[in-house]
């Protein structure tokens, strides 16, 4: 399911300068749109992130982290970049003993985080607690057995493959499967969302997770889309 782009996305994706188009493994394309100081990158009419909205990509970082609790060298696993905003506020919140993979399938979105937009990276890709990883998470997920504190996924807009189709599998019993194991015993599974989804906070617990799907707002003050982040504890 694609996020639904209201009328004032369009009008901003319609007025900004195109910066450069990235080719996600099966073909669809992504783009880089710039209006003054503000970038956005979109998929067809579908504004897939913003600068101008980063609160609930934040909160996917900050309210996973709380829940892991006091650990010593916790491990996460984030997919994908996107704009670093779960990144950025993953590396505030943590010591530095703690250890970061980013993976990040598009190549393009490494390079205009170092290019364009240079300034809102902040050095975070090269902190010495992150390793960046340019290849697909399932895959780091499959490889690992009990190797992640948290694994944090903003891949598509929701459970469901819309970057690409193969992500699909990251949803599926499955892939809950494979994330299960390649958390620590009490990690933590956060998957954002634009969107609910009933149907996949009961996959999830199928899938002997803990539960727990939390509402956060778009900005941080209390404004803009309703987005959704589900929190899956491994006992």
């Amino acid at each position: 399911m694609a996020q639904r782009a209201d009328t004032g996305r369009r009008r901003h994706l319609k007025n900004a300068e195109l910066i450069g188009t990235a080719r996600v493994p099966d073909g669809t394309e992504l783009r880089l749109m710039q209006r003054g100081e503000e970038f956005t990158i979109a998929l067809d009419r579908n504004e897939l992130m913003s600068t101008r909205v980063r609160h609930s990509e934040e909160a996917l970082a900050t309210m996973t982290i709380d829940r892991l609790g006091a650990r010593t060298a916790p491990q996460l696993l984030i997919g994908g970049y996107g704009m670093g905003f779960t990144l950025r506020a993953a590396l505030a919140c943590l010591g530095g003993d703690a250890g970061i993979t980013v993976a990040e399938l598009v190549p393009e979105i490494i390079e205009w985080a170092r290019g364009p937009m240079l300034a809102l990276t902040s050095g975070c890709l090269d902190d010495p607690r992150v390793t960046l990883v340019q290849d697909d998470v399932a895959m780091l997920i499959d490889a690992a057995r009990g190797g992640y504190d948290a694994i944090l996924l903003d891949v598509d807009n929701g459970p469901e493959g819309l970057t690409r189709r193969e992500n699909n599998c990251l949803y599926s019993p499955a892939g809950l499967s494979a994330a299960r194991a390649a958390l620590r015993p009490g990690g933590v599974l956060a998957i954002w969302s634009a969107y609910p989804d009933p149907a996949f906070t009961r996959r999830l617990r199928d899938a002997r997770f803990e539960v727990d799907e939390v509402i956060v707002r778009a900005r941080p003050n209390g404004k803009g889309a309703h987005h959704r982040i589900w929190f899956g504890r491994r006992a």
